[in-house]
């Protein structure tokens, strides 16, 4: 029998009026609770405990700011990221900094992953208001949804700083604030027409400013692009390699063959468990950023399949073996579908601790003489590079740490027992995962999956290529809608023109198979949706539901980390066999190739759809 107590009036009558003010519209700040304590984003869930009052995004959140008359802060990160947990820990779980941001400000926090074009809308402010971006993206909006100022990761002291100076000049200066947000907006909006039109370049013309963007960004001496930090720019290689397939060149293959040698054998990859992290910290692909994407492996074994064709190097299909081993060993989640992301920090919270091993360590797990032999075997000697430790990379190999005389085949069990023990040495480590499963990520692995079970006749990559295809179909794509992600077998979000794109490319791939063939129906049905949904006479969306202003259509979308989905749209559209989709493909080719020449590197895809045969 259940326990009947009295109720004091005074807590009827605050509930009442909650109630009350809720149904206005009108809530206090001190009446706000945190949301994401359950969460299904294991990104947002981990900042359910944080003393910020977060609120997920929505159109809640927008009309809350816009009833309170107060700026949204969108922080926007994800799981995997160090520089996320770090802020995490010294601002938004410091009971200050949280009372200023309740009090203030209407706190919204952002997985990156499930609101991809929201994220981009947001990191293109940040890029051409003050010239970089990245994560964590903390970004100040007003309430009709302009953005007014961002930055990325601050210290405590710098981001109260920030804190306290737009709340004075929003109590003091809160018309003329609003103004410069709208302001800022419509100078970016009329840069972006002013960069619009021109003339759709010939093919010849478009290869020779792919050509020379190419080497004005390429590293010659150490591979790669750029002079700073190392990103494996996947989608781009993937198309210079199809160029060199079709008009060799001794200049572009040397380079070519130096990245794909700094990536396979450097800091990039793990080469102790298989895999590549997102990017190195320097141009010498020394030291990663520790985290481990599942988009970064899917076309990473993509690149390395097609090098190994281009080239007739097998080595480079070793490589695309190994990372898929990897990934099926060690990213593969529920229902035959396979997790986001693998931490860049341990359990312990420290960064690359998972991976990193001191001399002494070595010395305690494998005794001297075994511990020699890793050190050479994986280039752990000298000054590490880090202040955690060695992280083992190409060394001596077998034959060359036998010895003439010795016996290679001994020293191979040898290395091969060493490397168990170092594994079982870092698992006991623990390294946190981003569990959710994402549509998109996991149709590039379909690709990938696709494309190796025919490349390397591999059954068991056609195996795992089947368990995805069926998740993808029967757990993701409901009910003729397609979502976002999976969470411990829940879906989640409203999928983006990314997951259409890159799901139908999976399952293009997959339809190349004798077991995929009766998929070819399901990709031209995807396609056709997103073409429904994703573009008008302007051009592609990224997303549905944009709730922000200036969130624009464009002709053509640009190839980073990710491929362009509009190009792989595109490209399925031309090899659908429909005549509908065809005809609406050529046209909106052309469209995109006079976006695409004023930088063709950094719309790779679209240049491709010009430049090569369809394949």
């Amino acid at each position: 029998m259940g326990v009947v107590t009295a109720i004091d009036p005074s807590v009827i009558c605050m509930r009442l009026l909650l109630l009350f003010l809720f149904a206005l519209g009108h809530v206090p700040a001190w009446a706000l609770e945190n949301q994401l304590a359950d969460s299904p984003s294991p990104y947002l869930a981990m900042h359910g405990e944080d003393p910020v009052h977060w609120q997920s995004w929505g159109r809640e959140a927008l009309e809350r700011a816009r009833s309170e008359d107060k700026l949204l802060l969108i922080s926007s990160g994800y799981f995997s990221c160090h520089w996320c947990h770090v802020m995490q820990s010294e601002s938004f779980r410091d009971p200050a900094v949280a009372a200023l941001l309740n009090r203030y400000f209407i706190p919204v926090k952002l997985d990156r992953e499930l609101h991809p074009a929201l994220d981009a809308h947001l990191i293109d402010f940040l890029e051409r208001t003050q010239g970089q971006a990245g994560w964590p993206l903390n970004v100040f909006v007003s309430p009709e949804g302009y953005p007014l100022v961002g930055l990325t990761y601050a210290p405590r002291e710098r981001f109260v700083d920030l804190l306290e100076q737009l709340h004075e000049l929003w109590k003091t200066k809160r018309e003329q604030t609003r103004d410069l947000a709208r302001r800022v907006h419509l100078e970016l909006q009329q840069e972006r027409s002013a960069a619009e039109g021109g003339e759709e370049p010939s093919p010849e013309a478009l290869r020779q400013a792919l050509w020379q963007e190419t080497f004005t960004l390429a590293n010659e001496m150490e591979g790669g692009f750029g002079e700073q930090s190392r990103f494996p720019m996947a989608p781009q290689i993937l198309v210079l390699l199809e160029v060199q397939r079709h008009w060799p060149d001794p200049r572009l293959a040397a380079f070519l063959q130096l990245t794909l040698q700094q990536m396979a054998e450097e800091g990039l990859r793990d080469h102790l468990g298989g895999g590549f992290f997102r990017y190195t910290v320097d141009p010498s692909w020394q030291v990663p950023h520790y985290e481990k994407m599942l988009y970064t492996q899917a076309l990473l074994v993509q690149v390395y399949l097609r090098a190994a064709e281009v080239f007739d190097e097998p080595s480079y299909a070793t490589v695309a073996r190994d990372t898929l081993d990897f990934v099926l060993r060690d990213m593969a989640g529920r229902d035959g579908g396979f997790i986001a992301s693998l931490s860049a920090v341990d359990a312990a919270g420290h960064e690359g601790g998972y991976y990193l091993f001191t001399r002494d360590e070595l010395r305690a797990l494998l005794g001297d003489a075994d511990a020699d032999l890793a050190m050479r075997h994986w280039r752990m000697q000298g000054v590490p590079a880090t202040e955690g430790g060695y992280l083992p990379l190409t060394g001596d190999d077998a034959a060359t740490l036998a010895g003439p005389a010795g016996d290679v085949a001994s020293m191979t069990r040898r290395l091969a027992a060493i490397r168990g023990r170092l594994l079982q040495a870092r698992q006991s480590r623990g390294l946190p995962a981003d569990d959710k499963q994402l549509a998109g990520w996991n149709g590039l692995l379909l690709s990938a999956l696709s494309q190796a079970a025919q490349a390397l006749d591999e059954p068991r990559y056609a195996q795992a290529a089947q368990r995805l295809r069926d998740f993808l179909v029967g757990t993701l794509w409901l009910d003729g809608e397609l979502h976002r992600a999976t969470h411990r077998g829940r879906p989640i979000g409203q999928a983006a023109l990314s997951d259409y794109a890159y799901v139908a490319a999976g399952l293009s791939d997959w339809a190349k198979l004798p077991a995929g063939r009766a998929d070819a129906k399901r990709v031209t049905s995807l396609v056709s949706m997103a073409w429904r949904r994703f573009h008008s006479d302007d051009g592609w969306r990224a997303s549905e539901s944009d709730l922000l202003p200036g969130m624009a259509e464009t002709p053509a979308m640009l190839d980073d980390n990710l491929p362009s989905p509009s190009a792989l749209l595109l490209r399925l559209s031309r090899q659908s066999g429909d005549g509908g989709l065809q005809h609406r493909a050529e046209a909106a080719i052309r469209a995109g190739t006079v976006e695409a020449a004023r930088s063709p590197f950094w719309y790779a895809g679209h240049a491709g759809l010009v430049l090569l045969p369809q394949r």
